[in-house]
Parts: C-alpha cells; structure tokens; sequence
C-alpha cells in the first residue's frame, strides 16, 4: 500500500505578542452599537481576539482578493478561494484588557479531497494564548479551500435552521458594519467590502458577513441567556454565507448544560451553529 507523505507545513509554527489596547475594544463595542462602557483590566468579551495578533501585511504581499498571498505562513494548496470554516475555543483564566498578551499558532494537519463542490482543502490551526506565564485559552481554527467558481455558477442553498428556537433576534448587516469590522481586524478581503468584486469574480449575490463577525454576534446573544454561568469552551461551524443587506436571525436554545445557537436566514437556511458550554 502507497502510503502519502504528511504535508511538509504541518507543524510549522509562529509566535506574536501583542496588546490589548482599551481603544480598539472600545470601537470593537462602537461597531456593535453599544456604548463604549470597556476599562483597563476588564476580561475580553468572547472571540473579540480576532481585533489583535492580526499578521502584518504590506501592500505588495496581498493577493488580488486582498488575502494575504498563501506560502508564508499557511500552505499554498493551488485552491486560491480560503474561508474560515469554524473550530472551537476552550478558555482557562480571562485574558485582560491593557495586557500583554502571547499568541502561539501551529499548523496541526492539512489535507485535500474531492468533493461534489470539486476540488477541496482542509487546514487546521491551533492558537495558544498566553499572559503573565498562565495559558489562557486554546483555539483550534479549521480553513477550508476550494477551487474559483465556475462562471454562472450559484453558491448552493444551506442546509434547514433548526425549529424550536426558544430566543430570537434579528439582525441587519449593512456595508459600514462589514467595514468597520474589516478595518478593526486589518482584514482586506474584498467579499466584504467591494460588492462588484464579490459578484463578479467570486460569484455571490452581495457582500458577504464575516463568519467570525456572525459568531461574535452568536456568542454574545447566548451569554445574554447564560443565567451569569460561565463560558469554559464553545464550538463554531459555518455551514454558509449571509450576505448583507439582507436580514437574519440568531436564534437558540438551552439544551442541558448547554446552549445551542443557530443564524437563521430570511429563507429558513441555517448558516451557522454555534454551542456553548456552561460551568454550573
């Protein structure tokens, strides 16, 4: 039997330090409507990580979609399209604002298949994250690339929300929330901002809502129903775009220790779940 070499990128790990800056969270709050209430010290709220550790670019190493070229860090797996597929996040002590805070990333496994979509890529990474000496949470982070759209082809239909939401609450993304968002993150590519780009070349109807953007939205609506337990780990899975400006809906419910949380499309799609879990 002709056994497959690992890929040569597994393994392959890189080291950031950066700072919690009060300002940044602040606008982060700003962008979501809310009151700019954030001071030096307090835990930073849920998945607003992705504000810091952002890698950076110049201008001359963006692709055309405004991605960072593939190969310095992540593979090139010959798939240029890459999305965030999700992962899961597992959280030991608050990671406070104002600090110094140590993010570690490794690449843990990349593999290809074909798929009914075509060709496929899978990349996983762990970010380890750590301040004063004490780890402090985990995120295992999945990529997912594909080949370019064919011409004329559509994005398929997502798969059916679930029923039996026991909360609800309706979103409208517009194109100054996946802006400002973009500018926080440092992220340039261009699904969501340059709607003519996005149609176009990568064959969508509209701007496409960031995926970590609609978890951050996820997470803060199911900790509004947490009762005030605790958040020791959630997990995330995009299963398709929303596309701005159309509206959704986060949507969830308790199940046992847990809760379950879903985006809802105006359509009844499900476009992604989100779980938390909850100490007693």
């Amino acid at each position: 039997m002709t056994m497959t070499a690992p890929h040569p990128a597994i393994g392959r790990s890189e080291t950031v330090t950066d700072t919690l800056d009060l300002r940044q969270a602040r606008h982060m709050q700003l962008t979501l409507d809310q009151d700019p209430t954030l001071g030096p010290g307090d835990p930073l709220p849920p998945f607003w990580h992705y504000l810091y550790f952002n890698p950076q670019i110049k201008a001359s190493d963006l692709a055309t979609d405004g991605h960072e070229r593939l190969g310095r860090f992540l593979p090139d797996l010959g798939l240029p399209r890459r999305m965030w597929a999700g992962g899961s996040v597992t959280l030991h002590a608050p990671l406070p604002l104002g600090a110094e805070v140590t993010k570690t990333t490794t690449i843990r496994d990349v593999s290809r298949k074909n798929g009914r979509s075509g060709a496929l890529g899978f990349v996983t990474v762990a970010h380890d994250f750590s301040h004063g000496g004490q780890h402090c949470m985990t995120e295992v982070q999945n990529i997912v690339y594909r080949a370019p759209p064919a011409p004329g082809s559509t994005p398929p239909a997502p798969p059916p929300a679930p029923e039996g939401a026991t909360f609800s609450r309706k979103v409208t993304p517009d194109p100054v929330l996946l802006f400002r968002y973009s500018a926080l993150i440092f992220y340039g590519h261009r699904i969501h901002y340059d709607a003519e780009y996005t149609r176009e070349v990568e064959g969508y109807p509209g701007l496409i809502v960031h995926g970590p953007l609609t978890a951050t939205l996820l997470i803060a609506f199911g900790m509004e129903q947490a009762g005030g337990r605790a958040l020791r780990r959630y997990e995330i899975r995009a299963m398709s775009p929303l596309f701005a400006p159309a509206p959704f809906w986060l949507e969830g419910r308790a199940e046992g220790e847990t809760l379950s949380l879903w985006a809802r499309t105006e359509a009844g799609g499900s476009a992604m779940k989100v779980t938390l879990f909850l100490d007693d």
